[in-house]
């Protein structure tokens, strides 16, 4: 298993919990890798024979795939596994994280009150938006914003290992690697724009801040999030891995800063944890927080009308089993009309695809 890019905020398992991690890590591999060539085959010579003989035709839709392995033992079978592979994950990343939690947050107390690198601004009392507070997306337990202690920094910790253990690592050792591959398009396609402040909206841990950091050291990177405990940690572990980045407690739909601060404003899996209203507001703000010349990238899933049913079942899986609610919407989402209506013009629109990314990396992408 690939080894986590080592910082002071990062729990060290004993032996018997690494070999629990490890298990964890195959186990789901198995379920993610394994068993979807074994639902594709049933899907195609039993499932979708069954509904061709019934309407006279293949499914069309995300729902019908859906509905179709819902009723067959081999697609019960995935979506339970699939599950219940998430929830072995959390728990186990869970049990040194709990045991090690006051010496970390000790440490993120400690950093806050030196000599920092990078800034960490907290608003007490910061609204928790419903489509954040009344789920614990993608079951991760307590969500983003949970205080256990004073000073929390548990869900940040579980975030950071879970995330580096559920993909494997391929997200870099430090979670990084989005950041760096949205420097690299920058630099690849607008070789003239030299940004002066990014603004990365829902940073999680701040994984894709700290590579868009490092690779673009000449800018000032912004991170906002809602949850103070993935903020605290998300701001201890930049300054251990020695890159600065401003983080701040703000809502992406209101951040408060000056029109046209932002040179890029970007981010990576925000959207479809967000209500289409709020999804909307968020690409106002961003319109809104633009400098002339700037680029937007906001990458998510894609449009439904990229993938077959099936494909796009088994994405939209997380809107009904794995607390990911608004991924659905986000999939059948207009994202011409919904660009126009928060200022973009159709000129400005353009498209980005990523190293390795089937489809259009980015829903939502301008620029200015």
């Amino acid at each position: 298993m690939p080894q986590q890019g080592f910082h002071s905020m990062l729990p060290v398992p004993t032996h018997d919990e690494a070999a629990r991690e490890n298990y964890s890590v195959t186990f789901r591999n198995m379920v993610m890798n394994a068993i979807p060539d074994g639902e594709r085959l049933v899907y195609e010579r039993r499932a979708v024979p069954v509904f061709e003989k019934e309407h006279g035709r293949r499914p069309r839709t995300r729902q019908e795939a859906r509905k179709l392995m819902e009723r067959d033992p081999y697609g019960q079978m995935s979506s339970a596994l699939r599950r219940l592979s998430q929830e072995v994950l959390w728990d186990t990343v869970s049990d040194s994280i709990e045991r090690d939690l006051p010496e970390l947050v000790a440490r993120a107390r400690k950093t806050r009150s030196g000599k920092t690198r990078g800034s960490l601004e907290l608003t007490p009392g910061t609204e928790i938006p419903r489509y954040v507070g009344a789920v614990d997306i993608h079951a991760m337990p307590g969500n983003y914003d949970e205080e256990r202690t004073a000073d929390d920094v548990f869900a940040g910790a579980l975030y950071d290992r879970g995330v580096f253990l559920r993909y494997g690592g391929a997200r870099g050792p430090y979670n990084e690697r989005v950041g760096t591959q949205i420097a690299d398009w920058i630099r690849a396609n607008y070789p003239g724009l030299k940004p002066r402040r990014i603004l990365e909206m829902g940073c999680a841990v701040g994984g894709t801040a700290v590579g868009l950091a490092a690779a673009m050291p000449e800018a000032e990177v912004y991170a906002i999030e809602l949850g103070a405990p993935m903020l605290r940690y998300a701001h201890a572990r930049a300054e251990s891995i020695g890159t600065p980045v401003h983080f701040a407690q703000r809502n992406a739909e209101h951040t408060g800063w000056a029109d046209g601060y932002f040179d890029v404003i970007c981010s990576f899996a925000l959207m479809h944890e967000t209500s289409t209203s709020a999804c909307q507001n968020i690409l106002k703000e961003s319109h809104r927080l633009l400098a002339p010349g700037g680029l937007m990238l906001h990458l998510d899933i894609p449009a439904w009308k990229h993938l077959d049913p099936l494909d796009a079942a088994r994405i939209d899986w997380d809107t009904h089993y794995n607390a990911e609610p608004f991924i659905g919407k986000l999939g059948d989402l207009d994202t011409d009309a919904v660009m126009l209506k928060a200022g973009f013009r159709p000129d400005q629109f353009i498209e980005v695809r990523l190293p390795g990314a089937r489809h259009p990396s980015s829903r939502f992408a301008a620029r200015k």
